[in-house]
């Protein structure tokens, strides 16, 4: 199946690259032994059909726990894998993350839908795209986003504007700064900035190496999402709520809305997607 991810970072188009091929061997058999060639045939048959027609090609999906104690997604009992080819693994300590996946593939009706399978996609990048090497690159490219951070750019008109950055934004900036103990660098009334201290960066760098792959897979989804190293952290975290984080990188759209209203299919929309993306992390 074809998975969607936000923009990449040069560190994951790789990863984006292969990802967005769809699954033609997407599934193995629970058992330790090899399907018959038979069953090959049929599943390369199903697999293809799926490739062309995105329809549904499987009638039953479960959890499988594996004696390890993680769980498998299986598919008419065949295991998920993804899109690199590894198998699709959840932690055992997560497995109301197993069953959620097994319900975003349960929930797909007659005709498969591209973006409806968020917590699969994030499982995966973990897998095929945190390993010990590839975390370096992908730390910097988020590192990165500390220099041109939403929060950090702020203005004084219109009012509306000004008084809710300061809502949503002032806070992150004070919680940043007393949970790690870092300067944040804030600008206003300003298209120019000035770097974040190189204090701050190995400060917050340290603390983003030690997320395991999936809370670093999550991570980078927040950050692409909201293009916010700070409202990403603070979601992860748990110092913001799915709807504040949305909130909180969506504050120059906001504004407008109370202003003007809201532009049916495409606030709205706009609103969902973000949604939908911050509450797969």
């Amino acid at each position: 199946m074809p998975f969607t991810f936000e923009p990449c970072s040069p560190s994951a188009k790789s990863y984006c690259s292969s990802s967005s091929q769809r699954y033609s061997s997407s599934l193995e058999k629970g058992s330790a032994n090899s399907l018959n060639s038979e069953n090959d045939s049929h599943l390369s048959s199903q697999s293809a059909r799926a490739e062309v027609s995105m329809q549904r090609f499987w009638k039953t999906v479960d959890i499988e726990k594996l004696p390890d104690g993680q769980y498998s997604i299986r598919l008419d009992m065949r295991r998920l894998k993804t899109p690199n080819g590894n198998q699709l693994l959840v932690p055992k300590s997560k497995l109301v993350l197993a069953t959620l996946i097994s319900r975003e593939w349960d929930e797909q009706r007659k005709v498969l839908k591209q973006h409806s399978l968020p917590l699969t996609s994030l499982v995966s990048r973990a897998i095929d795209g945190m390993s010990s090497s590839d975390k370096v690159s992908v730390i910097e490219g988020l590192i990165k986003y500390l220099d041109t951070d939403t929060i950090c750019f702020s203005q004084s008109e219109p009012a509306t504007l000004a008084k809710m950055q300061a809502k949503h934004w002032d806070p992150l900036i004070n919680w940043i700064k007393d949970t790690y103990g870092v300067e944040i660098e804030t600008h206003r009334d300003s298209i120019f900035f000035s770097k974040q201290p190189e204090s701050t960066k190995t400060k917050l760098k340290a603390v983003v190496e030690g997320f395991d792959p999936l809370k670093l897979a999550a991570f980078e989804r927040a950050v692409h999402t909201t293009k916010s190293f700070v409202i990403s952290l603070a979601l992860i975290e748990g110092r913001l709520t799915i709807e504040e984080a949305s909130d909180a990188s969506r504050v120059e759209v906001l504004s407008q809305i109370l202003r003007w209203g809201e532009v049916e299919d495409t606030h709205d929309v706009d609103y969902q997607e973000i949604r939908m993306k911050l509450g797969s992390v």
